[in-house]
């Protein structure tokens, strides 16, 4: 084929970079496919605006026809966002012919079935590597090189947002609030942050990369998501003096034929590689049963890095046409008669470690009775730390312990909040010391 003609919808940040990446690396392009990759339209509610990058020959408009039903137009590029118009943008142009690459963890993670199912009855592909951890070629990954492993474990930091948040407040002490101000006037989380510091973008992250490694179909609303706006200063203090660092973690993990699918604040010991990444950086961590453990890490956002991935989706679709050849690999990887829905383990079955933080009164006897609640639960304590009284005759107590069920945990917290010494609702982050 002497050229390929692509479509974009959404002229945003990363829109922007896609259309520079196309444009600055065209002959590098050709050289690696065989032909040439042409930006034909651009579709944006803004066309006016100049985002800084060479549109010239590019057709810019604000009629999404101009790229769904264009017959030149082989490929289309979705990097609206959210559910709608994008669900409705994308099934029009598979139904088209037109094959999908797209950066929207939220359509794949509530619409991904039905889209799937359209791309199969249209003999077209859709891909997404750009949908997680930015730059990281994480997807292609678990889909290509590493297809021989049965994944016990996948475990990830995926949102650059919280993840700069608990950095700072690692480093320097600040609070949540302020911190998260800052971010917003960086232009490191939106104006409206709450799904990312909510754990929902992480979550859509997750039900992306549990589909890959298990070949099952996920329900979002299954997915237990829990943000860190509760995580205080003081809990990333006591965090470092117990030897751990606080991170929004997405966990999944294949427990006895049940999918444990979670995301949290959790604490990871200070000398395992995850807590390592810091900013706005993204890990994902595996653990295959022949390759073992391997983690991929690397800017998980932003104009280039995300572009980077949009445009290694063009290449792999280039590629295959150019050799006459559609779907090579379906979009989760797993023959389409293959994927399964697995059940999901009850958040109240999870068993972990666990942090837990009372603002109680200084009184006698305070210790014994939270002592007392939480054995009449079967969870024993493993370490124990109080701090010096406040001003307000109140002290902080900390309680690390040792392996208990979820449920327990809560049913034992919320005797020990009805005590009249507790003066404030107790706080309690898991922990992971067993990452394998």
């Amino acid at each position: 084929m002497e050229e390929i003609k692509v479509g974009l919808l959404g002229f945003g940040t990363i829109g922007a970079g896609v259309v520079k990446l196309l444009k600055q690396n065209s002959a590098l392009l050709t050289e690696k496919t065989g032909t040439r990759i042409s930006l034909k339209a651009i579709v944006d509610l803004d066309i006016t605006t100049d985002r800084g990058v060479d549109t010239e020959g590019i057709t810019l408009t604000r009629n999404a026809d101009d790229v769904l039903t264009d017959p030149e137009i082989s490929v289309v590029i979705e990097l609206i966002g959210g559910y709608e118009p994008a669900r409705s943008f994308a099934l029009k142009a598979i139904a088209h012919g037109k094959h999908l690459v797209t950066a929207n963890k939220a359509l794949l993670a509530v619409h991904g079935e039905e889209i799937y199912a359209a791309a199969k009855e249209n003999g077209v592909e859709v891909l997404f590597e750009a949908a997680v951890g930015g730059g990281i070629p994480v997807l292609s990954a678990i889909k290509g090189n590493m297809a021989g492993n049965r994944f016990s474990t996948v475990l990830g930091i995926v949102n650059g947002t919280c993840n700069y948040i608990l950095t700072r407040m690692t480093q320097e002490g600040a609070d949540f609030a302020e911190v998260l101000k800052s971010a917003q006037e960086m232009g490191y989380a939106e104006a409206d942050p709450t799904f990312d510091i909510e754990g929902v973008d992480t979550a859509h992250k997750l039900c992306l990369l549990l589909s890959l490694c298990f070949g099952t179909r996920i329900d979002l609303k299954d997915v237990y998501s829990e943000g860190i706006t509760s995580i205080t200063s003081e809990d990333v203090d006591f965090a470092e003096t117990f030897g751990y660092r606080i991170k929004l973690l997405a966990i999944g993990k294949m427990d006895g034929g049940k999918i444990e699918a979670r995301v949290h604040p959790t604490m990871i010991p200070i000398d395992y590689p995850l807590a390592d990444v810091h900013g706005v950086f993204n890990a994902v961590r595996l653990t295959g049963d022949f390759v073992g453990p391997v983690m991929f890490y690397g800017r998980g956002a932003g104009m280039e890095a995300t572009a980077s991935a949009v445009v290694g989706d063009i290449v792999d679709l280039s590629r295959s046409m150019c050799a006459g050849v559609t779907r090579r690999c379906a979009p989760l990887g797993y023959l389409d008669g293959s994927v399964t829905t697995l059940p999901i383990k009850p958040m109240g079955e999870i068993v972990s470690k666990y942090y837990i933080r009372f603002q109680a009164l200084d009184r006698p006897g305070v210790l014994a009775r939270i002592a007392g609640a939480l054995g009449a639960r079967g969870i024993s304590i493993a370490s124990m730390l109080q701090s010096a009284r406040s001003a307000a005759d109140e002290v902080p107590i900390v309680i690390m312990t040792h392996e208990a069920r979820e449920d327990d945990m809560r049913k034992a917290l919320a005797e020990i909040d009805t005590f009249e010494v507790i003066r404030a609702r107790s706080t309690f982050i898991r922990i992971e010391d067993n990452l394998e």
